[in-house]
């Protein structure tokens, strides 16, 4: 393998503070919330979901194919190798872990190339609280802006449309015999579709799961596009967020359906483009090891 980019030290330590710069507040406001014994319904879902710890979210990487000068630092972490008195992700991790990959990759691409759907509104966490009493929901340190009936009423008033595991799974039973199709964790890689937000919110997931292969500079755009998907992710519940700033999307609502749609959409093209770049990193590795 030919050292296309090497980064002198200087360098990569300038890279690798700017990215730490980025992440410190992040991180730093998980720990007080973990300190103070407080929940965020928006941000604490990219810590409990999500298992990348805040310290290794801070931790830079440059990706496959970056060698890097005088890097003693890397040669205790998982993934990197010294070949010519020269640090970069060991080409025995990629191999090592080329069926993990090669799946990853094969569910980036389905997603990417099906058509996206954009009828669910949202429904999804509906479906986790149909018929439940405040008590036994999920969020229970959560208001909700809806009575018992009227989230039953709403979710019976459609047919669900939901496409992602991750979420179906979290359905009650008896609003799982409502949704278009019964989900399996098998089928995944034949249902996701880049108009959900749980599959954009996931690219963070295969970008972390990837690492170091993957570049921290796409990690963290993963990250941020998570994020953002999540506020709208939660907004168009029958949660009441209000004390944290957040006004609902009210897709019981032809208005709320319509507002949900047009964000859904932006986050589809922005998630696509991310989507991309994970192919290729992950790609251009397998193509240089395997």
């Amino acid at each position: 393998m030919s050292k296309s980019i090497v980064l002198e030290r200087s360098t990569w330590q300038e890279l690798a503070q700017e990215h730490a710069a980025r992440v410190a507040p992040i991180a730093a406001n998980v720990r007080k919330r973990h300190r103070d014994a407080t929940r965020h319904p928006v941000d604490d879902f990219m810590w409990d979901y999500y298992t990348l710890r805040p310290s290794r979210l801070e931790r830079w990487h440059p990706g496959f194919g970056v060698w890097l000068s005088d890097a003693p630092e890397y040669l205790n972490q998982r993934g990197y190798e010294t070949v010519d008195g020269l640090t970069k992700v060991s080409s025995k991790f990629v191999e090592d872990r080329s069926e993990s990959f090669k799946w990853t990759l094969k569910l980036l691409k389905e997603t990417s190339d099906r058509e996206p759907r954009f009828q669910c509104f949202g429904f999804h966490e509906w479906a986790m609280l149909y018929k439940l009493e405040p008590s036994e929901v999920r969020h229970e340190q959560l208001p909700l802006r809806l009575s018992v009936k009227e989230i039953a009423d709403a979710v019976e008033a459609q047919e669900l449309k939901c496409t992602h595991f991750d979420a179906f799974r979290f359905f009650v039973p008896g609003a799982r015999s409502l949704n278009h199709m019964i989900l399996t964790r098998e089928g995944q890689p034949e249902n996701e579709q880049s108009g959900c937000l749980h599959a954009n919110m996931d690219i963070y997931k295969w970008a972390y799961k990837s690492l170091p292969l993957v570049s921290s500079e796409l990690l963290f755009k993963t990250f941020e596009l998570a994020r953002e998907i999540r506020q709208l992710d939660m907004q168009a519940t029958p949660y009441d967020l209000s004390q944290w700033g957040y006004e609902p999307v009210k897709t019981e609502t032809a208005e709320g359906k319509i507002e949900y749609v047009r964000r859904q959409k932006d986050f589809q093209v922005r998630g696509q483009m991310l989507r991309s770049e994970l192919i290729q990193q992950i790609e251009t590795a397998l193509k240089v090891v395997i």
